[in-house]
């Protein structure tokens, strides 16, 4: 399960009607780990000026790459952590994490990052199992 729903805001997103901080909320609280590192990104970011900021440490068991995976491969975790950010999210290798500032993303430098030689260029044999 990639989030712990608490009842009433079940209840209350079978009506849809949940707010984006009640979903990045609960967030927050199911995926800390990956909450953790999306917020050392995004502080990153917003204390410099170059276009992206990342975090490539390998997360120290499955348990914290699993709440990595499900951020961000779910468009609705993904997209939630993006509005609450204020930047555009890119992710490699099963644990580097990159945000982007939301005008960059028409630039060179996220395009490189996104693309398939930029995914080549990050591949080593450490990682092929992650």
């Amino acid at each position: 399960m990639s989030l712990d729903v608490p009842a009433a805001l079940l209840e209350r997103a079978e009506s849809g009607a949940v707010t984006d901080d009640e979903f990045v909320a609960c967030v927050r609280e199911s995926l800390p780990y990956a909450w953790q590192v999306i917020s050392e990104v995004a502080a990153e970011l917003g204390t410099g000026t170059a276009e992206f900021a990342d975090h490539a440490t390998p997360p120290p068991s499955e348990t914290e790459r699993g709440q990595l995976l499900r951020a961000l491969a779910s468009d609705a975790i993904r997209g939630g952590l993006e509005r609450h950010f204020g930047m555009k999210l890119a992710f490699q290798n099963c644990h580097r994490v990159a945000g982007f500032r939301p005008a960059a993303v028409d630039g060179e430098v996220y395009r490189e990052f996104i693309s398939p030689a930029g995914q080549l260029r990050n591949q080593s044999p450490e990682l092929r199992d992650c």
